[in-house]
């Protein structure tokens, strides 16, 4: 039996992991890289596995970093089963779909300027309606409800408390007549957020697989972080400004409507002219909290609490949601304070590039990060303090407020992971950290050693390690670091060719002889050196 990390390794991304035993192929998430071009980029390389030859696909949860590669996987091939909870089937629905608009209208976008150049064009990761066609492979099941997947197989899902329907995934592998136990952790939530229930704690592993996304670092005060966001928001409106807050249309914005309703229900000091309009805007965010709406089940009892006694906590007297393009544009033309509250959370694609576009360079104004920002996303570059930004082909300044509020983040803090491995009667022996970048990986990894006494292995992207035996290899460079430098190196490739074309003039004749014999031999030499390393970088990216 082995396992290989084919995403969110040294990453945050794009989370794949493929089980192999004696009979069956299975895979854990099969999820989009998102962030940086290099990321971005390894979705279009080919699986490393023939989609046919998998048997199951275990879906953690729905978030596209975990799911946005099954319409992929499906076109390629793929005919097996999909198995989730309920709720993140119902939740795929939507957001695949929406994916699939995403990579049409992404292609769309860049043909356009790939005609101007006269490159070839490209096509879209997948469409629509491969997405559409994904869906038909889901089996849901239920929470705690373990299924033999065969005969050298069994699964069951644990509530994670990350988003609606999110789950650890505990699997029980017979092999060899013994049965291995692995559990892959998903994505922890916090302990005691609102709406959903608390991650559930697993008895025993021999193998654990364990997020990392805030692996080094320790939440704000959770009860502090909807005093931080109203005082943004009531500062900023005094101010005569509006708040944009970028967020995740499944799950964090749910979060923040709920807050927001008990903020302005039952806050008997605010004034009523303080009670600004919220517009929800992002058609998935929507179709997200009604399907939240069909799932109570999965709900804490506070939530539970709050239905029962009437009160529809995703909605209140002050908030708007808006489905059409239209609706959208106009926000932006209004001049009264209010928040708007837009997909994607990390500012990669969706309305609300639009409405940073007409809202950055307001100095009254007010942005409001709750979520992760990924290595190389455009939130990310705004909230490590960029000056100037690159939005819709237009060079916009930087001169709103920036904010970030972590305590609403739907990942667990290092505290929090240590203290559900501590949940274990007993704690597993074989440990491997990812879902997380380098530091934080790194840092969750020296907490297991030192409350543990255990050494935790940090995979590198596509390394396959043979479970109850040794290490079968361990790729020793980075994916995502090689891809770079090769990006790098074609740059430089691309100068070096272009000082050697300036070299000619346009009629074809040397420009300079004597600049010619000076500059020719190392020009050629540099070329020689570059196209070298170009290829001995090919032949590892292939391998």
């Amino acid at each position: 039996m082995k396992i290989q990390f084919l995403g969110a390794a040294r990453v945050v991304t794009g989370s794949c992991f493929l089980l192999t035993t004696e009979k069956s192929k299975i895979l854990i998430d099969c999820g989009l890289f998102q962030g940086s071009s290099s990321l971005e980029k390894l979705n279009y390389e080919e699986f490393p596995f023939n989609p046919a030859d998998i048997d199951f696909l275990i879906l953690s949860h729905a978030h596209i970093d975990h799911s946005g590669r099954i319409p992929k996987l499906v076109k390629e091939g793929f005919e097996g089963k999909i198995i989730s909870t309920k709720a993140t089937s119902d939740l795929c629905e939507i957001m695949l779909v929406d994916s699939g608009h995403i990579q049409e209208s992404d292609a769309k976008w860049e043909n356009k300027k790939r005609k101007r150049a006269g490159k070839p064009l490209v096509e879209p990761l997948y469409t629509v309606k491969d997405a559409t066609a994904s869906l038909r492979y889901f089996k849901p099941v239920l929470y705690e409800q373990k299924i033999e997947l065969n005969d050298e197989i069994a699964v069951r899902f644990k509530d994670a408390g990350h988003i609606l329907g999110s789950s650890i995934v505990e699997l029980w592998v017979k092999e060899k007549n013994r049965t291995v136990k692995i559990v892959f952790s998903g994505d922890l939530g916090l302990p005691n957020k609102p709406i959903l229930k608390n991650p559930k704690l697993v008895e025993d592993a021999d193998y654990l697989i364990i997020e990392s996304t805030y692996g080094n670092r320790i939440h704000e005060n959770l009860e502090d972080r909807v005093h931080k966001l109203t005082d943004i928001i009531n500062t900023t409106v005094t101010r005569g400004g509006s708040v944009i807050i970028p967020s995740f249309a499944v799950g964090r914005t749910q979060e923040l409507i709920y807050e927001l309703n008990k903020y302005y229900e039952y806050n008997d000091n605010i004034e009523e002219f303080m009670k600004i309009p919220i517009y929800i805007d992002s058609p998935m965010a929507v179709s997200a909290t009604e399907v939240f709406q069909n799932n109570s089940d999965c709900f804490d009892e506070e939530a539970k609490r709050l239905i029962l006694n009437g009160d529809n906590p995703f909605e209140f007297p002050n908030l708007y949601y808006i489905r059409t393009q239209e609706d959208s544009m106009r926000l932006n033309t209004y001049e009264f304070p209010k928040v708007i509250i837009s997909a994607s959370g990390m500012c990669t694609a969706g309305r609300i590039r639009h409405h940073l576009k007409y809202n950055l360079w307001k100095k009254l104004n007010s942005i409001v990060f709750v979520g992760y920002q990924a290595e190389g996303t455009l939130g990310r570059i705004i909230k490590d303090g960029a000056k100037k930004v690159k939005l819709l082909g237009d060079e916009i300044a930087v001169e709103a407020e920036i904010y970030s509020v972590e305590g609403f983040s739907g990942h667990t803090d290092k505290k929090g992971l240590i203290n559900w491995i501590k949940g274990f009667k007993k704690i597993p022996s074989n440990i491997f950290i990812v879902h997380g970048e380098k530091e934080s990986a790194l840092g969750l990894a020296q907490a297991i050693e030192d409350n543990f006494n255990i050494k935790p292995v940090i995979p590198n992207m596509n390394s396959v390690y043979e479970l109850d035996t040794s290490i079968l290899e361990d790729t020793q460079y980075d994916m995502v670091e090689t891809i770079k430098l090769k990006d790098d190196i074609k740059e430089e490739l691309q100068r070096v060719y272009d000082q050697f074309e300036g070299l000619i003039s346009k009629t074809g004749k040397i420009i300079d002889d004597k600049t010619l014999n000076e500059d020719y031999d190392s020009i050629k030499n540099n070329l020689i050196e570059l196209q070298k390393k170009l290829m001995d970088l090919n032949i590892i990216v292939s391998e």
